[in-house]
């Protein structure tokens, strides 16, 4: 107790007998400190900002659409056009089993008329469990259920958009009844607002959702219809480590019901948010780590003023070493002594860079941060990895000027003038 008390003695009369040096050198630890931990916490925030963003989308669905041939298979010329069908959601629900999930999805565009507006829609027909794949929140009302679906029922969820164009401020839209292609809809649901950056197939708000089978009566397709034409198909692997063998089960079955190569990439559109999300994960993971490499070198800056004030230090206290070890003060002592010292700087430095970007995300959580960016999330890892870099260049500046002051000999030291 004693010893730390004098060490820390010792380490504050050298700090305050040189106040401006003693400032820029703890800046230069304080900046790199605080630095590497706000841009190693803007990586996860990037990361879970994306991940935000997917879940807008779906969490952790493929996406699949027609496509066309570039390779010729089973005697059949390439180009061929390769269009959906609702006999493949089929296909997949029996035959992929790695596959937890398979929705059917047709799309159209439609009049839609209140008593108080009209306008032009996107529609979607969908089964009654599509919004276990896709993000569809509910701001009031339900999405249509399964015995809507059977009975083909003229039943809609609308976007937030759309009820706003068509019946304005009000509120008691649910129940209500909407035409649509001059066809009475009854309104069962109305979304919740959402932030949504990515889409395969228009914003979520501004779209009519509606059964599939309600659709394929009422609002075919007029291009290239044939019975169970779809415009997509999604499906949800049953874990992401099998993801990848989820996709080739799909796959083949798609290529034996049309005779095209599996390898074939162009035959049938691939979105695959799994894939997307880990290749941005990667991006942002490459980003940190060549950021935070920066903000290391402007650590070990930092770095080199600790050594280069541990040196003076040295030098102003050369013939107090030399009384110190001439009163019996061991080698290790001197080196342990000036070698704590050094850490001492470091660490009271690291510490107030490191305090001012917790600061920092602490005051970020307490404003409205957009999806895509959420703040600067200090995780316990980033703080570890703070905190051992610290330690590193502690030591490492603080090791030269210890072993110079211990290597003095008592008669070259007291002899010392400067």
């Amino acid at each position: 107790m004693n010893y730390l008390h004098e060490l820390f003695g010792q380490v504050s009369g050298s700090l305050l007998r040189n106040k401006l040096r003693t400032i820029l050198t703890m800046a230069g630890i304080a900046w790199g400190i605080a630095s590497m931990v706000i841009i190693v916490a803007m990586g996860d925030s990037f990361k879970e900002g994306q991940l935000n963003s997917m879940k807008q989308l779906g969490v952790n669905i493929v996406i699949l659409f027609g496509g066309r041939t570039e390779m010729q298979a089973g005697g059949q010329r390439a180009g061929r056009r390769i269009r959906l069908n609702y006999s493949d959601v089929e296909n997949i629900r029996r035959e992929c089993y790695l596959v937890r999930k398979v929705a059917a999805e047709l799309e159209g565009n439609v009049r839609a008329t209140s008593p108080y507006n009209s306008g032009s829609f996107d529609v979607s027909g969908v089964e009654s469990f599509y919004p276990e794949l896709r993000t569809i929140p509910i701001a009031d009302g339900r999405f249509f259920s399964e015995q809507d679906e059977e009975n083909a029922a003229r039943v809609v969820v609308i976007g937030l958009d759309v009820k706003t164009q068509l019946f304005g401020a009000r509120t008691d839209v649910v129940g209500r009844e909407v035409a649509i292609n001059s066809m009475p809809y009854q309104i069962v649901g109305v979304m919740a607002n959402k932030e949504q950056n990515s889409s395969y197939s228009g914003q979520d708000e501004k779209k009519i959702w509606m059964p599939y089978t309600t659709m394929t009566r009422d609002v075919p397709p007029t291009k290239y219809y044939v019975p169970g034409y779809l415009d997509e198909i999604l499906y949800q692997p049953r874990s992401l480590e099998q993801f990848a063998e989820a996709r080739i089960q799909v796959k083949k079955v798609l290529a034996r019901t049309y005779g095209f190569n599996p390898a074939d990439e162009s035959a049938v559109g691939i979105w695959d948010t799994v894939e997307s999300q880990k290749q941005m994960a990667g991006i942002f993971d490459a980003m940190g780590i060549f950021l935070g490499s920066i903000a290391g070198v402007t650590l070990s800056l930092g770095g080199i003023g600790v050594m280069n004030i541990m040196l003076v230090t040295v030098s102003e206290r050369t013939r107090e070493i030399g009384l110190r070890k001439a009163l019996g003060a061991t080698r290790l002592r001197i080196m342990g002594d000036f070698l704590a010292e050094g850490c001492v700087l470091a660490f009271m430095s690291g510490l107030i860079g490191f305090s001012f970007a917790f600061g920092l995300s602490s005051l970020l959580k307490l404003v409205k941060m957009p999806d895509e960016f959420p703040g600067l999330p200090v995780s316990a890892t980033t703080s570890l990895i703070a905190f051992s870099a610290l330690t590193v260049i502690a030591i490492a500046s603080s090791l030269l000027p210890a072993f110079r002051a211990a290597s003095l000999t008592p008669v070259e030291a007291l002899r010392y003038e400067r």
